[in-house]
């Protein structure tokens, strides 16, 4: 008898989600879709405020990833304060916003891989629930919960000292920072007491990394065949090609790694892509104009961005890269759970900038803001933990904001998860006499591989539709109301 499976709330994820699975009369899947049930409208709630409180404002949306709306909001006013364009910021403005970007990258990344998804490699995705959590990772692998913790602090030490507060800083303004960072802040994470100095840090990447390949190639096969399905994939690159996670051109590349968006000036995103709004979800579906609903949507974030780019600009990251793409041949990977070791060479390769960073003097100078002739629109995107994080605002002639519209990197997801959603419960559930726990947990893992921020990811345009069905016993559609 047809049923529905309803898995809510998605765990280990930011934010709140539920997924429903619908079977037919054989017990085979007939529709799953990942609906994200919370609403939150930061796109209206800074309509009216004046511009220079957007890069505060805005990182309240996110308690995890707060630097990465900071920074981007801050880069979109360098365009508006006549910063981000002609002679730009100031290098000790660039490079400060650089290591606060790349120690929040460090920090979220490191979150992510031991504290959310390690319990399911590490205990089994069939492992009871009470103990598959990070709790249970430290009863069992002490020494990797210990690295995991000192890793994000690491990270959010660094936070701390560029943008003023672990949490919800003030370091980015509009033309470049408030602050440059001391000798003795420097010395502090270059010659700290281990574990807290960055040489450390680089180790214990490189050994999280290295962990990861080798359960790789035990279970090659099993996370393999997780979920894989074509697609394309969305970053910003370097203009040279290179992995950055700072600033760069949009490029975009099909499954068979076709440039389908060459290198673009980002400022004018919004002729290259579109969002749709669908009735089951608050979160939009954004794709590529040019191709149009159905094959236009695309994945961001630590997959995609090794897909994008053409090497990595530093050495050991590199290598692991190399080695990396030697998988798939080359050709973009449209593996899901290899999002994870994606996500890990990012954390070396943040690591490593850090450490040249930290070895910049320009961080010791003074000269912090620039700016040139006031405009009244302006873009600023950069590539967060989850992928590519758009923020766009327009102003008045009162310096107040007038529209703001932000495409989080969950929501440029969107599409891929459900896609990955209906992979594995098809894979897993279908044909099945019991639904079992295990199986929506390996549901739920195929979300977890996008490390999905919901809460940011809710933003709205214009009024929400309503949408109410009315069924009777039998599950017939008796009425229907939609606003």
């Amino acid at each position: 008898m047809a049923q529905k499976v309803t898995i809510e709330p998605v765990t280990r994820v930011e934010g709140h989600g539920k997924v429903t699975i619908h079977l037919d009369d054989n017990m085979n899947v007939a529709q799953s879709r990942l609906h994200i049930v919370e609403f939150r409208g930061f796109e209206r709630f800074v309509q009216g405020r004046p511009y220079w409180e957007a890069p505060v404002l805005v990182q309240r949306l996110c308690g995890i990833c707060p630097v990465s709306h900071h920074l981007a909001a801050a880069k979109a006013l360098d365009v508006i304060v006549g910063a981000g364009t002609g002679h730009g910021l100031t290098a000790t403005g660039e490079k400060m916003r650089r290591l606060m970007h790349y120690g929040q990258i460090f920090q979220s990344h490191a979150l992510h891989f031991f504290h959310l998804s390690s319990p399911d490699f590490l205990l089994g995705y069939d492992a009871d629930p009470a103990i598959r959590n990070v709790i249970g990772v430290a009863l069992n692998f002490p020494d990797l919960a210990v690295q995991g913790v000192m890793m994000r602090k690491f990270g959010q030490e660094i936070i701390e000292h560029t943008a003023g507060k672990k949490v919800h800083g003030t370091g980015a303004i509009p033309g470049g920072i408030n602050k440059n960072l001391s000798i003795e802040e420097r010395d502090l994470f270059l010659h700290g007491a281990d574990p807290l100095n960055i040489d450390k840090m680089i180790e214990w990447a490189d050994s999280a990394l290295q962990f990861f390949k080798g359960y790789y190639m035990q279970n090659r096969a099993t996370i393999d065949d997780f979920a894989h399905f074509p697609s394309n994939h969305l970053s910003l690159v370097r203009k040279d090609g290179a992995l950055d996670l700072y600033h760069g051109v949009l490029r975009a590349v099909d499954a068979e790694g076709n440039k389908i968006l060459n290198d673009v000036d980002y400022q004018d995103y919004y002729n290259y892509i579109e969002e749709e709004v669908k009735s089951w979800s608050y979160m939009k579906f954004p794709y590529l104009k040019h191709l149009g609903k159905e094959k236009g949507w695309y994945r961001v974030g630590p997959l995609a961005r090794l897909n994008t780019c053409d090497f990595i600009p530093s050495p050991m990251a590199q290598k692991e890269f190399e080695i990396y793409k030697a998988v798939t041949n080359g050709k973009p990977n449209n593996y899901c759970l290899h999002t994870h070791w994606a996500r890990l060479i990012e954390l070396l390769h943040s690591a490593e900038i850090m450490k040249d960073l930290l070895n910049d003097p320009d961080l010791l100078k003074t000269d912090l803001v620039s700016k040139g002739i006031k405009v009244h629109e302006g873009v600023g995107l950069l590539e967060a933990p989850r992928g590519t994080l758009f923020h766009h605002y327009k102003i008045n002639d009162n310096d107040e904001i007038t529209m703001a519209n932000l495409i989080v990197s969950t929501t440029n997801n969107n599409e891929p998860m459900n896609q990955s959603v209906n992979f594995v419960a098809k894979r897993a559930m279908s044909g099945k006499a019991e639904i079992t726990e295990p199986m929506k947990n390996q549901v739920e893992m195929a979300i977890r591989a996008y490390d999905p921020c919901l809460s940011c990811a809710t933003h709205a345009l214009g009024k929400m539709p309503l949408d109410i069905k009315m069924y009777d016993a039998k599950g017939n559609e008796i009425d229907h109301y939609k606003s």
